[in-house]
């Protein structure tokens, strides 16, 4: 992909942002009907609505583009460009009034992510990511910060209850050698390690649209964004991501997310 398409791909991840924003201030803190999916996680007219918007805007646009994404069946997984967009990551804390929820938007090319988009439409932030290009802060290169070992880094997830069985176990090592665990944080938290306040995040329970927009975020502001198993997210991958900022804190963790030493 050339620069040419590249920025103008951008450009358009950007303007999606702009629509979904629009969308989702006007229903943050209004009264608005909460449903509930088979799996029990709530759902909003927000999300339907700036995700339907989204995808028209794409369909027009770029007709010969999949799309992938929260709220409604995936398209054309096996064209040559595929958009992921979440356009309300971190609903429950979008339904409390807090105002960490984001809308995620990445673009794949032939399987791989090249375009990411962090928005948060609430506090007018945005962090955007693309191959060979440093990752952005409203306009502003940014950068992840180093940390010398595990002991040092502050860790986020955003809520501990994810975690059960064996992967609570496998948390539990790292959140206990971690100088700093949090929680909460939703999307927001990879931008945080984009921008060198945060060194580490582990999470158990994300699908592509999830952490496919991320990817270019963390990785062109310098970061490493994997499975727990250390290998690249795909499409198949199990919804287990680490991303941290200092390649040392990643392999400290991996390792003791699978029972092992840390080197």
């Amino acid at each position: 992909m050339n620069d040419a398409a590249y920025g103008e791909f951008v450009a358009f991840a950007e303007g999606l942002a702009e629509t979904s924003g629009e969308i989702l201030r006007r229903y943050f803190r209004a009264p608005f009907e909460i449903d509930d999916k088979p799996d029990a996680s709530p759902v909003t007219p927000a999300d339907r609505e700036a995700e339907s918007r989204m995808r028209e805007i794409i369909a027009a646009t770029y007709p010969e583009h999949g799309v992938c994404g929260e709220e409604f069946a995936p398209v054309r997984l096996d064209a040559e460009f595929v958009w992921m967009i979440d356009p309300l990551d971190g609903t429950k804390s979008f339904i409390t009034g807090k105002p960490l929820f984001g809308t995620l938007i990445g673009l794949l090319h032939r399987g791989r992510p090249v375009v990411g988009i962090i928005d948060h439409p609430a506090l007018g932030e945005r962090w955007v990511g693309g191959v060979g290009q440093p990752t952005a802060f409203n306009g502003a290169r940014v950068g992840v910060r180093a940390c010398v070992s595990l002991a040092k880094a502050v860790l986020y997830t955003t809520t501990y209850e994810t975690f059960e069985g064996a992967d609570r176990e496998a948390f539990d090592r790292a959140r206990k050698a971690v100088r700093l665990p949090m929680y909460g944080g939703d999307c927001y938290a990879y931008g945080l390690i984009a921008s060198g306040f945060v060194d580490l995040i582990i999470e158990t329970d994300h699908g592509p649209d999830d952490f496919f927009p991320l990817v270019p975020v963390i990785e062109n502001a310098g970061g490493l964004m994997t499975d727990w198993s250390g290998a690249a997210l795909t499409m198949e991958s199990d919804g287990r991501v680490v991303a941290a900022g200092d390649e040392k804190v990643h392999a400290e963790a991996l390792a003791l997310l699978n029972g092992e030493h840390a080197p």
